[in-house]
């Protein structure tokens, strides 16, 4: 029985003394100094100096010139949407195959989510699929992208990197160029993934963070703003913080603005998780080279790998299972939860959620096949280290 098979191969990598979370966060730093110090300051809120340290932690890690810390991973893709043109009515394209967020920002804006397929390699986004598909549905007028059945123009694509996983970005930004669209990049599971040397959420104009508590890097809730455009930076931080115009005591908004601004206290945790980040992605990788060894033998099942030439934070680890026993995936998650160690399927495809069954969508053949067929394993920093304890023990 594959899923008993399954059950084994985990507790033996993972030597659990008890239950396993997906993605457990990781406090063992100068997290409760950081946040007392925030508290002794009294500067909880969205002003104090965390904040400052924390986005410029995220601009020196990244490679991004400028990041901006917002409340969370969603806020940031809406002001990132919107700074990219994105208005009412338009259509924006994102993977069928992503978390709701990445949809939700777009008709946040009262814009039309338009649904992409996958490709097996990277399980994010096929440029290649979207650039036959526009081909065949799109059209350039007036320097802009229109639908010819909607007479709606499709503004931005939106690339997500599935857990971690970095999207063919080269082709893809081929694929936007020729078709005249926006390109903010969904890099919310991203945090330490490279795409050829350069960091994921810095390969377009625009890309997106999430700190979210399941996160490589938590501050509770939050997520960040890159950008190598001062001006769009200033402005995304002018947007994110009510719109408020600079004064001494003046409360003035020169336009519709979001309370969207990091607190000073989520920043605070998050300086202290970067500073053990480049440790997190080590025991990352570790733990999935011990899953890719674990799972080499057993038919029927392979583990997801980072794409050729990239660098996964490997956020969430994951297996596919062949074709012909993807019918075995429910017994695999129900076997397995009910010892304790969490496993969880991808996410239900966008285009089969209630308000989203009316949107406009491509052919998805890929993004049907894999969602049968993935089963994500718990991923958590701290793994490695308590399966040596409990392998010393």
């Amino acid at each position: 029985m594959l899923a008993g098979q399954i059950l084994e191969i985990l507790r033996e990598t993972l030597r659990p003394a008890g239950p396993v979370a997906l993605h457990e966060p990781v406090f063992a730093g100068n997290e409760w100094v950081y946040l007392k110090d925030c508290l002794d300051s009294t500067f909880v809120s969205s002003v104090g100096q965390y904040v400052n340290r924390f986005e410029e932690d995220l601009a020196a890690f990244t490679g991004a010139a400028r990041a901006v810390a917002v409340v969370n991973g969603t806020a940031a893709l809406h002001v990132a949407l919107l700074l990219s043109g994105v208005r009412a009515g338009d259509e924006v394209l994102v993977p069928a195959l992503t978390f709701v967020a990445t949809a939700n920002a777009v008709s946040y804006l009262s814009a039309v989510p338009h649904f992409v397929d996958s490709e097996e390699a990277s399980l994010g986004l096929s440029p290649a699929r979207l650039g036959e598909y526009l081909e065949r549905i799109a059209e350039i007028r007036g320097g802009q992208c229109v639908n010819r059945k909607t007479g709606r123009t499709i503004r931005a694509v939106v690339p997500m990197h599935v857990f971690g996983l970095p999207v063919d970005m080269d082709a893809l930004l081929k694929v936007a160029d020729r078709f005249h669209l926006a390109v903010v990049e969904d890099a919310a599971e991203a945090l330490g993934s490279l795409y050829h040397g350069r960091h994921a959420g810095t390969l377009a104009r625009m890309g997106v963070l999430s700190f979210n508590g399941n996160k490589l890097v938590t501050t509770g809730g939050g997520g960040a703003i890159l950008t190598d455009d001062i001006a769009l930076a200033d402005r995304a931080r002018h947007l994110t913080t009510t719109a408020r115009v600079p004064h001494p005591f003046e409360v003035s908004h020169d336009e519709l603005g979001f309370n969207y601004r990091m607190p000073n206290i989520n920043a605070a945790l998050g300086c202290a998780q970067m500073e053990a980040l480049p440790g997190f992605l080590v025991k990352k990788r570790a733990l999935a080279l011990a899953y890719e060894a674990a799972f080499s033998g057993l038919p029927g099942v392979a583990f997801v790998q980072e794409p050729e030439g990239c660098q996964s934070n490997y956020w969430l680890n994951a297996i596919l299972l062949a074709p012909d026993r993807a019918t075995e995936r429910d017994d695999i998650l129900r076997l397995t939860n009910e010892h304790g160690l969490m496993t969880r399927p991808a996410w239900t495809l966008m285009p089969d959620l209630p308000m989203y069954r009316s949107c406009p969508s491509m052919e998805l053949p890929v993004a049907r096949d894999l969602v049968r067929r993935i089963v994500n394993l718990p991923s958590g920093p701290g793994l490695m280290d308590r399966a040596k304890r409990e392998g010393a023990s």
